[in-house]
């Protein structure tokens, strides 16, 4: 490709997108209204600086929440950008979703439901969209993979509450080598005003602040925990929650297969369940998770579990349970219920239980955003939970509210005899 040519991309872009453009921060959030056109800024600006680097082998990556939705919205758009200069060098591979550009740039797609995939990757930019729909460790992950050729990151999506795309939009905002882009629908003229008072007509209050006005104050669309979690944090019980050592506590656990675990830790003492811990891995055996519970300075009382628990694993003749037991760990299998009761059972508990802000933050985050799927195609809540990484603190804490023993720990008040009439 000649050095000195000048090649159009064929992209114009917004005026909302100008200043993003032209900005050259390592870390930026954009916070945009639904069909502002983020995406495609994004994978222009990742084509351009793949093409524009000095660097021997470029790399950039696109993430979405899932590996499919970044084939459904950004595969077009970098195959159509691309183009023009593919003219000069360079191939499409398909079935891996990656640009080989002349100057040996690469841009390529990912998906965040498989975030370690990226580990021992480099990359010199990334854009990670949607992240409120992401587990927040995948920046464990692409953090060092940005170390040796100082790599940028933008962060793009539409809020979903108080997360931790919340979290990187209130950081953006106050540090001064951060890039800070917000797009209100009703500010940008992107779309129209008819259009927008359909959508208002169409809409919930909070679905339209959501999605057309940036509003992180919103409720969660389909979240099932949200009024509950609202209230609980109106109220102050999501606070410093000590751990009373005249109190036993009780787990709850969802057991993933090549998946997440996840455990709470709660004591109960008169009407109150004080959630005082949790603790979540992958990739570790049984046998891990027992340690850990036995490092902490907890005297226990129920281990609560769902019940494939039970079921003998082919390759041992043995059940988890049995190997639990076998660690020391007695299991009491909880109730088999419907999902839906399991969660109205979990509303309900909701109501009665304080939260260590601390110890329990990441839980207290999928509480909060574990939701119902959304069917695109009918624009309508389909009636089963979205599986993400929400799925397994929210599955956990469904069993910790159907199996823990409807029994409340009294505690004995002296009464002063003189007092009594």
């Amino acid at each position: 490709m000649p050095q000195k040519k000048q090649i159009s991309l064929g992209y114009s872009a917004r005026d909302s997108f100008r200043p993003f453009h032209v900005d050259r921060s390592r870390y930026s959030v954009i916070v945009a209204h639904r069909r502002a056109g983020k995406t495609v800024a994004c994978i222009v600006q990742l084509l351009l600086s793949a093409l524009n680097s000095t660097k021997k082998n470029p790399r950039f990556a696109y993430v979405a929440p899932h590996y499919n939705q970044a084939k459904d919205i950004a595969w077009e758009y970098l195959k159509e950008y691309a183009a023009p200069v593919l003219e000069y060098g360079g191939q499409i591979n398909e079935s891996e979703l990656r640009v080989d550009l002349p100057n040996g740039g690469r841009v390529r797609l990912y998906g965040a439901d498989n975030y370690n995939r990226l580990r021992g990757l480099y990359f010199d930019g990334i854009v990670l969209d949607e992240y409120a729909d992401m587990d927040p460790r995948i920046w464990e992950v692409v953090r060092p993979a940005l170390s040796d050729r100082e790599g940028w990151c933008i962060w793009i999506g539409t809020p979903k509450g108080h997360n931790a795309f919340y979290d990187l939009w209130q950081r953006a905002n106050k540090e001064d080598d951060w890039f800070a882009l917000e797009l209100r629908a009703s500010k940008t003229t992107i779309l129209n005003d008819k259009e927008l008072e359909d959508a208002r007509r169409e809409l919930t209050a909070d679905q339209y602040a959501q999605e057309y006005e940036c509003s992180f104050e919103a409720a969660i669309l389909g979240a099932y925990y949200g009024e509950e979690m609202k209230v609980a944090e109106a109220d102050g019980r999501i606070t410093r929650v000590a751990y009373d050592r005249a109190l036993e506590v009780h787990t709850a656990w969802d057991l993933g297969i090549g998946d997440s675990t996840a455990i709470w830790f709660c004591q109960m003492v008169n009407n109150e369940i004080r959630v005082i811990d949790y603790l979540e891995g992958s990739g570790v055996g049984l046998d891990w998770y027992a340690k850990q519970l036995k490092d902490k300075p907890y005297a226990y009382g129920q281990h609560i579990l769902p019940h494939d628990v039970e079921v003998k694993e082919l390759g041992t003749g043995k059940s988890r349970k049995e190997i639990l037991e076998g660690l020391g760990i007695k299991v009491e299998v909880a109730p088999k219920l419907p999902v839906d009761d399991g969660i109205q059972s979990a509303r309900l508990m909701l109501n009665r239980c304080w939260f260590d802000r601390e110890n329990t933050e990441r839980g207290i985050e999928a509480l909060k955003q574990y939701r119902r799927e959304y069917d695109e195609k009918n624009k309508a809540f389909k009636v089963r939970p979205l599986h993400d990484w929400t799925s397994h603190a929210a599955d956990a804490f469904r069993y910790l509210a159907v199996g823990l023993q409807k029994k409340r720990q009294v505690i004995d008040v002296p009464i002063n005899v003189d007092w009594v009439a």
